[in-house]
């Protein structure tokens, strides 16, 4: 296993680590929109007691991240962030 660079070393106290990551992405299979909804406000609630939910915003921005919930945002969220920037 690689070290993480340092700058990278926030993703060890992410609280998104574990079984419940899962959440934090759409299913491979059809999901409804209530169900996308649900599964997003599970995983912003869990983003809300990140300890280090500014630095993984951070970092979703600086790569574009374009799935999943980072830093408490979803991908549209993301996006409007980058294009104020703009």
């Amino acid at each position: 296993m690689s070290a993480l660079r340092t700058d990278d070393a926030w993703q060890q106290k992410a609280a998104c680590r574990g079984p419940q990551a899962a959440v934090f992405y759409p299913p491979t299979n059809f999901e409804r929109k209530d169900e996308k909804l649900d599964r997003e406000r599970r995983a912003k609630a869990i983003c809300a007691t990140c300890a280090v939910r500014q630095p993984c915003l951070d970092y979703a921005l600086r790569i574009k991240e374009s799935h999943g919930i980072w830093g408490g945002t979803n991908e549209n969220e993301r996006k409007r962030v980058l294009d104020a920037r703009a």
